[in-house]
């Protein structure tokens, strides 16, 4: 362990149980990790130093508290270090995108379609999250409708990545994936969510809960970073441009007007996506989606800092496509 002192018990047998009991020992005397403690006891966790009933403990402890920015990024960069993180590129990345929503009623990803619109106009796009999940099927699905090999390589062929998670950390997915063991997600879902495997320049983040927007931003001003959150879609970096958006950044809000008044999209199939993309299946909903949200990731990528001019050339980049 990092910090030597560390509260122990008589009773302990275990290095890691003084991380349980410091989350755990109930009102007026539990707490949250430290940053420190949080580095540690997460990188005991993903190297196997732990049993089953240890990590469950943990996880649904740090849930039960609530999430605490000193506490995330220190978990934050136990699972960059364990990962290897980040990843040592030939050119620079503008953007990362997390995509970890899982919900069975998502909908089509349609942040897929505005990640590509960027990359189309020169800028390099690195998106990440798991492929297995009840809720990642249209995801995967999708990606196959637009002959989006996932995995790093397609970034010297596209200026977009998608990098499964399976494959970034498999120790995180594994985590992850205890949701449906534990029957609630865990604060590892906001960890992933801040993984920026390739130190890009700006990042974009989704939550489906406002109440994670505010340790979403701290917690990357903490990690040195500049990343845009929003209300997503599902919990996706998403916005249909329906309704009135603020986008929450280090640096303050930006304040983005509703674009139209849009029904949903009408399209539910990967096929319906593609031809779409191709322009043979017209869905104003899914266009505006696309739109609004690639302006959201233009403003993100530090092109312009102006709403109004990423806005016109999101719409640019869609009708010349």
């Amino acid at each position: 362990m990092t910090d030597n002192a560390l509260p122990r018990a008589v009773t302990d047998t275990h290095d890691f149980a003084p991380y349980v009991r410091i989350l755990g020992r109930g009102p007026g005397k539990s707490r949250s990790l430290t940053r420190d403690e949080a580095r540690d006891a997460l990188g005991m966790v993903l190297r196997g130093e732990v049993t089953r009933e240890q990590v469950g403990a943990l996880l649904m402890l740090l849930r039960y508290r609530g999430e605490a920015i000193d506490e995330m990024a220190g978990l934050v960069e136990a699972a960059r270090a364990h990962a290897g993180l980040p990843w040592t590129l030939a050119c620079p990345i503008d953007l990362d995108w997390p995509s970890y929503a899982d919900g069975r009623t998502r909908g089509l990803p349609w942040y897929l379609l505005s990640a590509r619109l960027l990359a189309q106009a020169g800028l390099r796009v690195v998106m990440h999250g798991p492929l297995h999940g009840p809720g990642r099927q249209a995801l995967v699905e999708s990606l196959h409708a637009l002959s989006i090999a996932p995995g790093i390589e397609s970034l010297e062929t596209g200026n977009f990545a998608f990098v499964p998670l399976e494959s970034l950390s498999p120790a995180l997915a594994g985590l992850l994936a205890l949701r449906g063991t534990l029957g609630l997600r865990s604060p590892l879902n906001t960890v992933c969510r801040l993984l920026d495997p390739v130190a890009a320049r700006g990042g974009v983040d989704g939550v489906f809960h406002p109440n994670y927007i505010a340790v979403h931003v701290g917690t990357a001003r903490l990690l040195g970073r500049s990343v845009s959150v929003l209300k997503g879609g599902g919990g996706e970096a998403e916005w249909s441009g329906a309704k009135p958006l603020v986008v929450t950044t280090p640096a303050g809000e930006q304040d983005w007007p509703a674009l139209a008044a849009s029904a949903k999209p009408d399209s539910v199939t990967a096929a319906d996506l593609l031809a779409v993309w191709q322009g043979r299946k017209t869905d104003p909903g899914a266009a505006v989606a696309v739109v609004a949200t690639a302006a959201v990731a233009l403003r993100a990528t530090g092109w312009a800092d102006n709403s109004a001019a990423c806005l016109k050339q999101a719409q640019t980049l869609w009708a010349t496509r």
